[in-house]
């Protein structure tokens, strides 16, 4: 989200999920909410239903594709050059919103210098998007009264990826398209609760709230809170620490909920930096891919077993209540809070309400906030008062910028970190579907969902898999740079020719063994949308 932070102010969704059945152009951007994002799809599915017109940037012929007025079909990393001459296309034939531009904005004139040099011929090379279908797109989308941009991991992993979100700000951002309900953009996350999770503090540069660690006046106001001065030096993403591990220059990690040893990319170096740490704790609901490298495991609880909230994608802070006590005997919070009171930290919460109370007196975003207010409804951020109602629209007058304004941002094509070449001719995709979940640690303990999906399926173009000489069902060898696996063969016209498609919840056929360690060097979010492979019988 680092992205939109940059260009608005704020990394997190601009409008709400309620209003999108009322939009009249729907532009879906590297997500296919159809099987990653079910529930947000039932939003999108009532408006193309209410008549809007719809959009879809893709490689893959996804569901939402199917029905999309205008399908561009770009290539995998091409995302930025497919923006600009969508921006190029509107500034020429004038359509863009001037009185928005003058008035929200700064940076135009360096954005319309930059998008000049994407004319259609230059566009349609570095995308094989037909121009034809990029000025149908820029039309439809800069003509809507109430156009949203809903983009996913398509967007976001790829080592441009934090490029590619400014690059769909200062689309809406040309167009107007900001600050009134059923506009916007909305990122589609990774998993539940990630915004959540972003909002309050795991992030190396921030304190919760997005409250920089370089900042005095912050930092006094944690450290009083806290009880221990706090330092003002940005610490390391987690791709980072993993680095430092296999330099020998990283001890110890505590991994709460997450398997990088199966999610991470390029798996191979994941793993020898988890052997590589003197110390490793994992705390988990099961046993997982990392756990198998762990020094201790500590048992963790699932939603059913915990009270909380959960902050979803629209920044909606929701109330969960635990059905059952925690059958490991502790929810993480209260783990987290005996271990730091045995290592001579005291915390001494009594319930996760306590904690929310913490968290508001010190979050503006998030001052009025509390368990009391709720038990009776759920709250979108900022919500900074206690008679505050919440934001369900970001933006309707100033920007959360310096000045107000938002910031256009001109940038330039750069392509995927490995593209397909003679030895290595495909490009794979990686991404999900709807029966698993993640890793698949839960979904693949469920019977009828193991009777549906039983394995890894390699996704692969009719005309593909005929040069290749191989049918549906097929065994193959799939081999990268990096590694290779043996996987069944889905022969599919959702794959367009010259790229295939896996997912990364089976560790027997692991896409992660093939995928690179080409990174945002902003975010550290891996490039996993994009490696170059080879196929063989």
């Amino acid at each position: 989200m680092a992205g939109l932070a940059t260009s608005l102010g704020a990394g997190a969704a601009t409008n709400s999920l309620a209003q999108m059945p009322d939009i009249d152009t729907l532009f879906l951007f590297g997500s296919n909410p159809t099987e990653a994002h079910p529930i947000v799809s039932l939003y999108l599915k009532k408006a193309l239903r209410n008549g809007a017109r719809l959009i879809v940037g893709d490689p893959r012929k996804t569901w939402m594709a199917r029905r999309s007025d205008v399908w561009l079909n770009l290539r995998p990393g091409s995302n930025i050059a497919l923006l600009n001459g969508l921006i190029n296309v509107i500034l020429k034939e004038g359509w863009e919103n001037k009185e928005f531009i003058v008035k929200r904005t700064e940076g135009f004139e360096e954005l319309k210098k930059k998008v000049k040099e994407y004319d259609l011929k230059k566009v349609e090379k570095l995308t094989g998007v037909p121009k034809e279908k990029i000025i149908e797109a820029a039309h439809l989308y800069s003509h809507a009264d109430k156009a949203m941009i809903v983009y996913g991991l398509g967007v976001t992993e790829h080592r441009t990826g934090t490029e590619n979100a400014m690059a769909i700000a200062n689309l809406a951002l040309v167009c107007g398209h900001l600050g009134r309900p059923s506009t916007g953009i909305m990122a589609l996350r990774g998993q539940n609760n990630v915004q959540g999770a972003s909002d309050l503090g795991p992030l190396p540069a921030t304190f919760p709230g997005y409250q920089s660690v370089t900042n005095p006046e912050v930092r006094e106001k944690f450290g009083k809170a806290w009880g221990v001065p706090m330092s003002p030096e940005i610490g390391l993403k987690s791709v980072e620490m993993l680095d430092r591990a296999c330099e020998g220059k990283f001890k110890g990690i505590f991994i709460l909920g997450e398997d990088p040893a199966q999610t991470d990319p390029n798996v191979h170096e994941v793993r020898k930096a988890l052997d590589s740490l003197e110390f490793l704790v994992v705390q988990d609901i099961f046993h997982t891919e990392t756990t198998k490298h762990a020094h201790v495991i500590l048992p963790g609880a699932s939603f059913a077993e915990k009270d909380g909230t959960f902050t979803n994608g629209e920044r909606r802070v929701q109330r969960i209540r635990k059905a059952i006590e925690p059958i490991a005997g502790k929810a993480e919070w209260e783990v987290i809070c005996e271990l730091a009171t045995r290592m001579g930290y005291s915390m001494n919460y009594r319930h996760p309400s306590e904690i929310m109370d913490e968290i508001a007196s010190l979050t503006p975003v998030y001052g009025g906030i509390s368990y009391k207010r709720l038990e009776k409804e759920s709250l979108q951020w900022p919500c900074p008062t206690k008679d505050h109602p919440g934001t369900t629209t970001l933006y309707t007058d100033l920007f959360s910028r310096p000045g107000g304004l938002a910031r256009f941002m001109a940038l330039d094509h750069k392509g995927s970190g490995e593209v397909p070449d003679k030895e290595y001719p495909y490009v794979l995709i990686t991404g999900r579907i709807r029966e698993h979940y993640n890793n698949g640690s839960m979904t693949r303990r469920v019977k009828g969902i193991m009777e549906l999906v039983p394995e890894e399926l390699l996704e692969i173009s009719k005309e593909d898999a005929k040069k290749l000489k191989i049918k549906d069902g097929s065994k193959v060898k799939v081999s990268s740079r990096r590694g290779n696996i043996k996987v069944k063969v889905k022969v599919t016209d959702r794959s367009q020719s010259g790229n295939v498609f896996l997912t990364f919840h089976f560790p027997e056929a692991l896409s992660n063994l093939l995928t690179s360690g080409h990174k945002d060097p902003i975010t550290g979010t891996p490039e996993y949308k994009s490696c170059a492979v080879k196929i063989e019988k």
